[in-house]
């Protein structure tokens, strides 16, 4: 990553030779090397969320990727809590990340709760780490101290933008001399710290999916490095924590390519080989272009959670945000799409979010569940309270776990999520049922007609000795013919009166689960109502 330019101090750097990433150097004239390099070594990657918001969809697909890569290479996977904005921090967010991963079966070898060789992993508590650092860039020139306060800052800003020049730094400080900085800071003026970005040249930064990206360093900014309030920025604290951490591969939004040109001067400042750069496309909303957010619909997993979506559906629909197995290939295991995963195949332009596709997706995962486990993954939503989507409090608690499993086999292949079990299954489990009366007379029927269907259905259904759909479904249609009524006239308005519903699971099997006590009570109840219109 050789760069040119008046200013040089950030000549080609030695890399560090404890670097794991060094098999083979970084070179920028040949685009696909970083990519390649993967297969000759051990892959170690993170993730480092912030905690100043939830983390959604999009976020959680981009640590997808680099749990994948570290997975399928046998290499390590970290979680680093980058917790510096603590003006904006979350009270909760640490443990809904955490929550996430273990909801979604992904592990990590080393975090804030596990430990590891590397740690601390809050980067609150590494701040001794990076004034150190800090204090290297600026005896080696490649950082000063800038005493500019914010609405200095400001007014230079407003006037760049009146002369229709981008607003940054103006570099007032930069060229203060020591005694003047020493004076500065004994008298106890606040500062912060910034890059010293060349004036002239370019930097080269290789990305694994779209090769070499070069960036004109006389448009780069001195950015912050160290705020005032001795806290780096993001833009050394995740560098410095990359290196020591030994990360190989650095897997993060596309937002962040514009800053990249910053991250490689600070590691050539340093004389660090840079991680394998992985910008991955962003996660757009599905109705319009823009990056998917929280005002924009992205969902955390603990929403859906909450919403009755399977994790190994979740992870199914994240991995395709962007990768792809082949041109046709749509439900993969978790273990399949670890062995097939490759940066290669991650895509470069951005994946639309659909909601539609996440739900046919669970769908699917839900119709594979065994009785045992539907019943089990379900029942947390059936008997939790009414006001937060139960079943009616009203119908007691613990469900008979026997019965829920045959009310939910009638179910699962309608079911789209968990959650919607308590409302498909309501009738199932309460005493009384409540329709309009006028819900029982089918299409072309009237209501005369249509008593004479139920007092009849009652009367046949009454005197068969067995209860079962086998037994009931034939004399039934037998009845319809013999009424002069289509079948699917005198079974809705059977299916209405011991359901309440017009739609439902298979009539014949829905009254066998119900029993005949519950399914005559109704059909008798079903006559009196319409007897009394």
């Amino acid at each position: 990553m050789a760069r040119t330019g008046a200013n040089a101090p950030l000549s080609t750097p030695t890399p560090a030779t404890d670097h794991p990433a060094l098999a083979t150097p970084n070179v920028a004239a040949e685009p696909d090397l970083a990519a390649s390099r993967v297969s000759h070594m051990e892959a170690r990657t993170r993730f480092a969320p912030s905690p100043t918001g939830i983390q959604h969809i999009g976020g959680f697909r981009t640590a997808l990727f680099s749990w994948l890569l570290t997975r399928h290479y046998g290499g390590q996977f970290i979680i680093r809590i980058e917790d510096t904005d603590t003006a904006r921090t979350v009270e909760g967010a640490v443990d809904a990340v955490l929550e996430g991963f273990r909801w979604l079966g992904l592990d990590w070898d080393e975090g804030p709760d596990v430990g590891g060789p590397y740690g601390p992993y809050y980067q609150t508590q590494r701040r001794a780490i990076y004034l150190e650092y800090t204090e290297q860039l600026i005896a080696s020139g490649h950082a000063y101290r800038c005493f500019c306060t914010p609405e200095r800052l400001e007014t230079v800003r407003m006037m760049q933008r009146q002369r229709g020049e981008p607003p940054r730094y103006d570099r007032h400080c930069r060229h203060l001399t020591s005694d003047e900085v020493a004076a500065r800071v004994s008298a106890g003026e606040p500062y912060t710290v910034r890059l010293a970005v060349p004036y002239e040249g370019t930097t080269r930064v290789q990305d694994a999916l779209r090769g070499v990206i070069v960036f004109e360093n006389s448009t780069l900014d001195d950015r912050v490095l160290l705020k005032s309030d001795g806290l780096p920025t993001y833009h050394l604290a995740h560098l410095i924590d990359d290196h020591l951490m030994r990360i190989t591969h650095v897997f993060r939004a596309e937002e962040w390519i514009p800053s990249a040109p910053l991250h490689v001067l600070i590691y050539e400042a340093f004389g660090w080989q840079p991680p394998i750069f992985v910008h991955v496309p962003d996660v757009l909303e599905g109705s319009g272009g823009k990056k998917l957010s929280k005002r924009h619909g992205a969902k955390s997993m603990q929403d859906l959670r909450a919403e009755g979506f399977l994790p190994e559906a979740v992870l199914n629909y994240m991995a395709l945000l962007g990768w792809s197995y082949d041109d046709k290939t749509d439900v993969l295991s978790l273990d399949q799409i670890m062995k097939a995963f490759s940066i290669e195949r991650v895509g470069v332009a951005g994946a639309r979010y659909d909601e539609g596709r996440l739900l046919w997706f669970n769908g699917y995962y839900i119709r594979q569940l065994t009785p045992e486990a539907l019943t089990e993954r379900t029942l947390p939503f059936l008997e939790r309270p009414q006001a937060e989507g139960g079943l009616p409090d009203s119908v007691a608690r613990p469900l008979d776990r026997e019965y829920t499993a045959r009310v939910l086999r009638l179910e699962q292949e309608r079911m789209k999520t968990l959650a919607e079990a308590p409302g498909m299954t309501e009738f199932f489990f309460t005493d009384a049922i409540e329709y309009p009366a006028s819900l029982l007379i089918a299409k072309q029927m009237d209501a005369t007609r249509t008593l004479d269907g139920l007092r009849r259905s009652e009367k046949l259904l009454s005197d068969l000795t067995s209860w079962e759909a086998t037994a009931m479904e034939q004399p039934m249609r037998d009845l319809a013919a013999e009424l002069n009524q289509k079948p699917g006239q005198l079974f809705t308005s059977v299916r209405v009166a011991v359901t309440g519903r017009t739609v439902s699971p298979p009539l014949f099997e829905t009254m066998e689960v119900l029993g005949r006590e519950v399914s005559l009570r109704r059909l008798r109840e079903a006559i009196a109502n319409l007897e009394a219109e």
